[in-house]
């Protein structure tokens, strides 16, 4: 075991991990209410995924903030983004009144200090889906890499992320020097390395990558249903009509993030899986 494994198991079990499972629900909003699940892969390295799911006060407002951030190369980005992303967002003094470029620009400055941290944080990077909730009307999403943000309307599955594939951003990537791979039997690869177009950290694929995300912003009524939220370790094995359908009879929000990543596991998902549901009726 490496000394950054020993480290990371300390701070497990000094409470700084995040914890296998969990769920909440708004004060404000309280017929809202969120559950999350993560379960380690069949891979040798220790947990890369990490997440926030949550509901705080913010001036005045309720403010539900959930993410899913999906490490390669190491944990530490992944860990960093954690503790930090929604603290960046919310200190953007335009947030509350341009919100969709706050995030925008929190995303790119969060990138930059990761960047400026090598030494401490490694050469490894992550992908992120966060999502806002504003008083339980307004839901901002956003996301690089393949993390998937999944919205259940009327029983139908809408999509509100974008999965940044190298195949898709090829043309952008090669405008920077870079190249996109296409080996048989494997997915398409940033410089034949990383298996998405956008992320953040990686030092050494940076100037072909993006850590500019898409953002969507999502009206909250009556045939909202919930929202999920997942690393790609479902997402390899599970379609987005799947998702839903799978979980839409369970009420309890945590029991629903925790079926899915069973499903997946019984699909042989072999990735490190972490998901969020949040239940708005």
């Amino acid at each position: 075991m490496t000394g950054r494994e020993i480290l990371h198991m300390m701070k497990v079990k000094a409470g700084f991990g995040t914890p296998d499972t969990g769920n909440g629900k708004g004060k404000i909003s309280k017929h809202i209410t969120h559950g999350f699940h993560l379960m380690k892969g069949k891979s040798a390295h220790p947990m890369e995924d990490y997440l926030v799911s949550e509901f705080k006060q913010e001036k005045d407002r309720e403010l539900g903030l959930f993410a899913i951030f999906d490490g390669h190369l190491g944990h530490d980005v992944a860990s960093y983004l954690q503790n930090h992303l929604f603290q960046n967002i919310l200190q953007q003094h335009d947030f509350w009144t341009e919100t969709e470029s706050a995030v925008k620009k929190a995303y790119v400055e969060t990138d930059e200090k990761i960047l400026e941290q090598e030494l401490v944080l490694g050469r490894g990077g992550s992908t992120a889906v966060t999502a806002i909730l504003i008083d339980g009307q307004k839901l901002v999403v956003a996301n690089v890499g393949d993390s998937r943000a999944i919205i259940c309307e009327n029983g139908k599955a809408r999509q509100l992320s974008v999965d940044h594939e190298p195949s898709k951003e090829k043309k952008s990537i090669e405008r920077r020097g870079g190249f996109v791979s296409n080996i048989p039997g494997d997915v398409p690869r940033v410089d034949g390395q990383l298996a998405v177009a956008r992320a953040f950290g990686d030092r050494s694929l940076k100037m072909h990558l993006s850590s500019e995300p898409d953002v969507i912003v999502q009206e909250v009524d009556q045939h909202t249903e919930f929202l999920i939220l997942a690393s790609d370790g479902i997402w390899k094995v599970m379609s987005n009509e799947e998702a839903v359908e799978s979980i839409r009879q369970i009420k309890d929000a945590q029991a629903a993030a925790k079926q899915l990543i069973e499903e997946a596991v019984c699909k042989k998902s072999k990735d490190d899986i972490s998901c969020i549901v949040v239940r708005f009726q």
